[in-house]
């Protein structure tokens, strides 16, 4: 390899390494867990070395220089956050959906310290995220990112600008991430909304009744027995929103 092809070769990686740098950096299932940031840039930049390898003829850049550079690695860094955008959707409806859970068993006001990022999360949110992962990896699902990525250079070259034409699949695809992550989580919403109702009917029939802390103590409890009960039967959902995301990161680039 003379040196300036090396010199193109070593642009070409660094270029795909800020496309695939955000999704390990901000998206989750990868941001669930507390990895050092250096460790992911390296990580980023030797899949991108391997991509470059195994595809050759996405290293051909027309020159090398700043200008190429600063721009260029501008427009892949915004192709790398179209699969964040995905990921973060479909992991933000299942949160969504928790915290709703959370809010009617009574921890409004708690949140669950994510000892991990030590970020303040929804009980069972955190739950639903962390079984959504474990479905993701279970599936494969970052050897189907890896596949988007080398997908993505045929699509959008290095350095090309991406078109942002796909704000209604965007939308499209929020609303199905929605749909899906509620049905994880309406068995258990429905289950505390009849709780409230019964718990309601019992004040007014027997006033001397201190609802608020009977219908925490209750909810609480349905709340530890009804959850793993979703768990256990939501399975074939978890799979379907991975599905649904994976299928969709190609149609916005």
């Amino acid at each position: 390899m003379d040196g300036d092809r090396f010199e193109i070769w070593v642009a070409s990686g660094f270029l795909l390494g800020l496309r695939v740098m955000p999704v390990f950096v901000f998206a989750p299932p990868f941001s669930l867990l507390r990895v050092p940031r250096p460790f992911l840039v390296i990580m980023s930049l030797g899949f991108a070395a391997v991509l470059i390898s195994a595809m050759p003829e996405a290293d051909r850049l027309p020159h090398v220089d700043a200008a190429v550079l600063m721009l260029g690695g501008l427009r892949e860094f915004f192709v790398g956050l179209v699969p964040v955008v995905v990921l973060q959707l479909m992991f933000g409806s299942l949160y969504i959906v928790g915290r709703t859970i959370d809010v009617q068993a009574g921890f409004g006001l708690a949140l669950l310290i994510d000892p991990m990022t030590r970020g303040q999360m929804p009980l069972a949110g955190t739950i639903f995220a962390y079984a959504l992962a474990a479905t993701f990896f279970a599936m494969g699902g970052q050897f189907d990112l890896l596949r988007f990525f080398a997908a993505s250079l045929k699509a959008v070259p290095l350095g090309g600008a991406i078109e942002i034409s796909g704000v209604a699949a965007l939308a499209t695809y929020a609303t199905t991430v929605s749909l899906v992550a509620l049905g994880v989580g309406g068995a258990a919403i429905a289950t505390l909304l009849m709780c409230d109702l019964v718990i309601a009917m019992l004040s007014r029939t027997v006033p001397q009744m201190n609802a608020l802390l009977l219908g925490i103590q209750v909810k609480v409890a349905v709340m530890l027995v009804v959850v793993p009960l979703v768990l256990g039967v939501s399975g074939a959902l978890f799979v379907r929103l991975v599905a649904v995301a994976l299928e969709a990161m190609p149609r916005f680039v």
